[in-house]
């Protein structure tokens, strides 16, 4: 029974490496490993950052972004993640030319999995973390009106979030997490972050937030590339993917949401050494 389960995930990682990543899955062992990943956080603007970052000429991007590796296809093995990186030899064409090169990879999804946590420490013990953070009740109204636009959702705001505050008191942060209505439960960043702090050194992340990108991007960037020990550079016209509108969130519930989070912030700021201005 084993030898047929190992035949068949042989198989199947066969397939994924080499018939969907093509001339990638080949030549995969042949390529790097990222330097640096954006783990979180979802609804926070991580694929504009990301792509923000990369077009320093000293950053080469991924295959594309959300890779997920790390959680849902880990099991595809490393030769797999390989293949969405760039060739050493590009690499090293790049360091010859600007005198740095460095690639990374941006998975929202991973801030709130300790499994996670534990697998980029086994694999990438080195590597550097970059956490995007939004106002938490800003985040769960955007990941909210996400699921009405998917049609995942039928409720309104306030009776979602009176369903999940119910389904919070009777169960663990990570099983609240992990259900497709966790729009408050992923804003307890403090919980997040002492995942990855029982894990990782502090010096290994970067904290930004949503407001301060949205305020003064250059100087943003220009913050994370000397976090990644690479010279600044700026980006002339900072883009902003993802971005959608929807109609504004009704005050009281505002007014309540940001009673509800703000001893999850304090302790947030606290671990991180870091205030955002999230009234």
């Amino acid at each position: 029974m084993n030898e047929d389960n190992n035949f068949r995930n042989s198989i199947r990682n066969a397939y994924h490496r080499f018939g969907k990543r093509g001339i990638s899955g080949i030549t995969a062992s042949s390529r790097v490993l990222p330097d640096f990943i954006i783990i979180g956080t979802v609804r926070s603007g991580s694929t504009s950052l990301y792509y923000n970052i990369c077009e320093h000429p000293s950053v080469l991007d991924a295959a594309y972004d959300e890779i997920g590796y790390f959680d849902s296809n880990y099991h595809l093995g490393e030769n797999w993640y390989r293949s969405m990186f760039p060739r050493q030899k590009i690499m090293d064409k790049i360091k010859n030319n600007t005198g740095y090169a460095m690639t990374g990879e941006d998975t929202p999804f991973y801030f709130w999995k300790k499994s996670v946590a534990e697998r980029i420490f086994k694999d990438l013990p080195k590597s550097k973390m970059i956490i995007i953070f939004r106002n938490p009740v800003d985040r769960a109204f955007s990941n909210y009106n996400l699921g009405l636009r998917t049609k995942t959702e039928k409720l309104s705001f306030e009776e979602a979030i009176d369903e999940e505050m119910r389904f919070l008191e009777k169960n663990s942060f990570e099983k609240c997490a992990n259900r497709k209505r966790s729009y408050l439960a992923k804003g307890f960043y403090d919980i997040q972050m002492n995942i990855w702090l029982n894990v990782f050194t502090k010096k290994q992340f970067h904290f930004l937030s949503t407001e301060d990108m949205q305020k003064n991007p250059k100087n943003e960037l220009q913050n994370v590339f000397r976090f990644l020990e690479i010279p600044d550079y700026e980006i002339k016209n900072p883009q902003k993917q993802k971005s959608e509108k929807y109609e504004k969130m009704k005050d009281n519930t505002r007014k309540m949401l940001l009673e509800f989070y703000k001893s999850h912030n304090e302790k947030l700021f606290e671990s991180i050494g870091k205030r955002f201005d999230w009234n």
